[in-house]
């Protein structure tokens, strides 16, 4: 049983989730010299299939901040394009060689590699604190504007007091319910099965992309295994399980670039892992005392892969609105609004080309026409490079030491 005291944590922002966003944003502050506590439900990061891509506006970011050599030093691999296959043929869908960035290239590192790594960077400062497996339960008010967070773990009840909560818990956000904000919520075609396979002899060195006779096939290097995702239609994944393992092993070999034996390596189905897409957003991202960053706030389709690195360029943008008001012991709502209007653009400009891409890909019967219109405007790599690599808008993180 817990107990019935609470502990009382005083801070100046209480952060619920330890993802890339709420990490980053608990690194900017506390090494601005804030009191920052940020709580993770979960006992560690050791979770696989989530974003393990990091790119060039994110190494830029860790560039600004002194961190990039020893980040590179973690095991990675690089790309510095994404290939599709279609009909067989090889295409540069996106050039990264021309970016004006040190890093011309997407990292792939497991996303629990990269946590841990920011989370032990955190620890270095002495207003820093990261309370695992300890779930936010609820809201703490003045009047009517949060205050700050009630909060439990085994054994233990906390009432952390914050100038402002940061809830950056991800497209199932619990602070995002309890704040009772409104949202958009825009329509998604497919579904995503991920699965692992191991690498053998022979193997072609392949980087990002898909790959198959179709484009619903996508393979990630991941250095002694392959991360492969399988699209299906919307909400079918219930059916697929219904005709048994067997059948969908089948379904994946015909689109895969691997042979059906490779398959044989998928026994059960706890080595699927199905994710649901979803894009939505946010009509307004906070109310008096509490602002949500990241899938939060606008949860992302994986197509690009740029859901993380839009979840830490909202960090930065909120490390540079709130630092300031911080320090001077008082944040107003419209310094909670100075970060959804710097970061708004970039959300609604990426939802549009991803819910584009996913409308056409869904429509599609025959041969896809981007190849060909690649071939013919080469420079399109290069502007599809940015997008991917960059975004709409970079963040650079301010120096208020």
């Amino acid at each position: 049983m817990k107990s019935s005291s609470t502990e009382i944590i005083s801070s100046d922002c209480c952060i619920v989730g330890a993802g890339p966003a709420g990490l980053m944003l608990g690194y900017l502050l506390a090494r601005a010299g804030l009191r920052v506590v940020v709580i993770e439900k979960h006992p560690d990061f050791l979770r696989d299939f989530r974003g393990d891509t990091i790119h060039p506006s994110t190494l830029q970011i860790m560039h600004h901040l002194g961190l990039l050599e020893a980040l590179l030093k973690l095991p990675h691999q690089r790309a510095e394009k994404l290939q599709v296959e279609v009909a067989g043929q090889e295409v540069t869908m996106a050039d990264f060689s021309r970016l004006p960035v040190k890093c011309r290239f997407i990292a792939f590192m497991p996303q629990w590699d990269f946590l841990n790594f920011l989370a032990e960077k955190s620890a270095q400062f002495p207003g820093f604190t990261l309370l695992k497996s300890t779930r936010f339960d609820d809201f703490l008010y003045d009047k009517e504007a949060v205050c700050g967070v009630k909060a439990s773990a085994e054994h233990r009840l906390f009432a952390i007091r914050a100038r402002v909560v940061i809830g950056a818990d991800g497209r199932r956000s619990a602070v995002r319910e309890k704040t009772g904000l409104t949202s958009r919520v825009f329509g998604a075609s497919r579904d995503v099965i991920w699965f692992s396979l191991r690498k053998q002899q022979g193997d072609p060195k392949w980087e990002m992309g898909h790959k198959g006779p179709r484009q619903n096939f996508i393979i990630t290097d991941r250095g002694d295994n392959w991360q492969c995702g399988y699209t299906i239609p919307k909400d079918h994944f219930t059916a697929l399980k219904s005709a048994g393992l067997p059948a969908l092993k089948k379904s994946i070999a015909s689109v895969a670039p691997f042979s059906e034996t490779r398959m044989n390596e998928l026994v059960e189905w706890d080595q699927l892992k199905l994710l649901s897409i979803r894009i939505d957003r946010l009509d307004k991202w906070m109310k008096p005392g509490v602002l949500c960053i990241g899938d939060a706030a606008h949860a992302m389709s994986p197509i690009g892969g740029v859901g993380v690195n839009l979840a830490i360029q909202d960090a930065v943008a909120t490390a540079n609105a709130l630092t300031v008001p911080l320090l001077k012991g008082e944040v107003q709502l419209r310094d909670l609004e100075k970060v959804q209007k710097r970061r708004q653009f970039p959300t609604v400009a990426t939802q549009f080309l991803q819910i584009k891409m996913s409308s056409n890909k869904g429509k599609s019967t025959g041969k896809s026409k981007m190849p060909t219109l690649i071939r013919r405007l080469p420079f399109l790599r290069f502007v599809f490079g940015r997008l991917i690599g960059l975004g709409f808008r970079t963040e650079k993180p301010q120096n208020f030491r």
